[in-house]
């Protein structure tokens, strides 16, 4: 019993060492980056409960943005590995230059929605039982911020289109180094322009915006500089921008692959900031908890988040390279390895619930409604291990429809739904309505293990390219 049960699950040595050479670098670059963000996020709840509500909507607002980003640049990525799995330099550079011009397209259509709309969009979270003061005031912090922030986007996009093909290619020791370096920036500048100390000007929320800003070009010029002229440049980078054209079949097979797969990022970002909004009904105390809850969250989802980009990365090698039955074993090993790891960080998670909300100079209800936030995020984190990796299983194998039933039609048909009935039509506590909406997923476990264990992933889809 004991025998089948580690042969299926549990994988040796070298399999590990594979996994974590691969997750590890990862997990580092988005640890600090999250670390640097958790402390940018305490230094603006040290300036005030409206400072940290603004800028917290508004960064949910750029959320959307990146990950509508991600789900551009992943659709072609599914390719790129699959590319790179065998040895089609010529493959990869094509996926390169169409990510450009998807993220290029994406950032314009962005900047211009938040330029004539920011304010708009604000103002839809600025609800409850508050002062017109409170209101007035987080909507001019978030307006401010917001604005800075733009000029960071044109950066941001270029980062995660080199980052995206070095790790879809298992280089991921260089956005990791990037990540770090840009990541001391922000935190110094943080520091120097939020409170004003070293003679630097006391610019609060605008402060903390210019220094998240200046570190993503300073990201951007290490990983695009060392790609092109570091000492072990990829083969693929050679001829990288001799054309900016992209084959027309392949502009339709990622279109057809792809597609689902951009509109489900941007509707699952889209469904977490409709979220935030119904959770916003009962006031800018929840706005202030659910910050500070993830903010900390992230910290720690970082653990699944790594393995679930592990299985893209490795299965799509291996599905690339026409090992079906190896990709299948490696799978099961995978998601078991990610959900007995989030598992131990969720008891970890729990000790920090009642601790991690008292660093913040903001109202008790808040902190009090953050501790209850967090302990529900951690009860939840080895499910969410287990859809994390399924999702990126069935990905990795081109299904992109599946997945996009499977991720953001699930959020609009049964979560959101679910939060704006109990949040508009019943006295439920908000804390209850959360742990209502993530007990939901509950179904989307059921279907992901029929879906993976059916093996409906298998398949090369680079076979005949």
């Amino acid at each position: 019993m004991w025998g089948r049960f580690k042969n299926k699950f549990i994988g040796d040595r070298a399999f590990y060492s594979m996994v974590l050479m691969i997750a590890v670098p990862i997990m580092i670059q988005n640890g600090i980056t999250n670390f640097v963000s958790l402390l940018d996020n305490i230094m603006v709840g040290q300036v005030g409960t409206e400072q940290m509500s603004g800028v917290a909507i508004v960064n949910q607002l750029i959320f959307v943005y990146n990950l509508c980003i991600f789900g551009g640049v992943s659709g072609a990525g599914i390719f790129t590995a699959q590319y790179f799995g065998r040895g089609d330099d010529e493959g990869v550079r094509d996926t390169f230059r169409y990510k450009i011009w998807l993220a290029l397209l994406i950032t314009v259509l962005t900047i211009l929605l938040f330029l004539f709309y920011g304010e708009s969009l604000i103002q839809l979270y600025l609800n409850g039982d508050q002062g017109e003061g409170d209101y007035a005031a987080a909507l001019r912090y978030g307006k401010s911020y917001l604005d800075v922030m733009l000029v960071g986007l044109p950066p941001f996009m270029m980062v995660q289109i080199y980052a995206s093909t070095l790790r879809e290619c298992g280089k991921t020791l260089l956005p990791m180094k990037a990540g770090v370096a840009a990541v001391c920036v922000n935190l110094v500048f943080n520091y120097f322009l939020i409170f004003g100390t070293f003679g630097f000007p006391r610019l609060g929320v605008t402060g903390a915006a210019i220094a998240t800003v200046l570190s993503r070009y300073v990201e951007a010029v290490i990983v695009i500089g060392v790609t092109h002229f570091g000492k072990n440049r990829e083969t693929y980078i050679s001829g990288l921008y001799r054309t900016l054209k992209v084959p027309v079949f392949l502009v339709k097979r990622i279109l057809v692959k792809g597609t689902p797969l951009l509109f489900n990022e941007a509707l699952w970002s889209a469904g977490m900031a409709m979220l935030l909004q119904c959770y916003s009904i009962r006031g800018l105390n929840v706005v202030a908890g659910m910050n500070i809850s993830n903010t900390i969250a992230n910290l720690f989802n970082i653990v699944f988040i790594a393995l679930g980009d592990s299985v893209a990365i490795v299965i799509g090698q291996l599905l690339g390279a026409g090992k079906m039955r190896e990709a299948k074993e490696k799978d099961t090993k995978m998601i078991a390895f990610s959900v007995m790891s989030c598992t131990l960080v969720a008891v970890v998670m729990l000790f920090v619930a009642p601790v991690f909300p008292q660093l913040y100079n903001t109202s008790d209800k808040s902190r009090e409604l953050a501790a209850s936030f967090i302990t529900v995020a951690a009860v939840f984190m080895p499910m969410n291990a287990f859809l994390h990796s399924t999702y990126f299983t069935l990905r990795s194998g081109g299904k992109t429809i599946v997945t996009f039933l499977f991720d953001s039609f699930f959020v609009w048909v049964v979560s959101i739904p679910v939060a704006y009935v109990l949040s508009h039509y019943t006295q439920m506590n908000v804390v209850l309505i959360y742990f209502c909406v993530c007990a939901a997923d509950l179904i989307k476990c059921v279907i992901g293990f029929i879906l993976v264990k059916k093996g409906v992933w298998l398949q090369n889809i680079v076979e005949k390219g």
